[in-house]
């Protein structure tokens, strides 16, 4: 597969992500309150999300506008399906 994404902003996002889990780690070893751990969950769950949203994007925007423009429609489709069924999992 070829990059269909700006891989440099990704890998950016993912060591924050890192970053956020590692935090929490050190939260729960410090008997932090389980609001606030909770919270710090509940961000790099939205920050993960997001990664995949910029992938799908990405996907969409290079990979499958491509197959449109070979007029290869059912690899368009295909590709829309499958990304959908990915993403959908999140």
């Amino acid at each position: 597969m070829k990059q269909c994404m700006d891989s440099d902003n990704l890998h950016r996002r993912l060591k924050k992500i890192i970053g956020q889990i590692t935090a929490i780690d050190r939260m729960i070893d410090e008997d932090v309150a389980c609001e606030q751990i909770l919270m710090q969950v509940n961000a790099a769950k939205s920050a993960l999300h997001k990664v995949g949203y910029i992938i799908v994007e990405g996907h969409l925007e290079n990979c499958v506008k491509q197959a449109i423009e070979d007029e290869d429609s059912d690899e368009a489709i295909s590709d829309i399906s499958s990304i959908l069924e990915y993403y959908s999992r999140l």
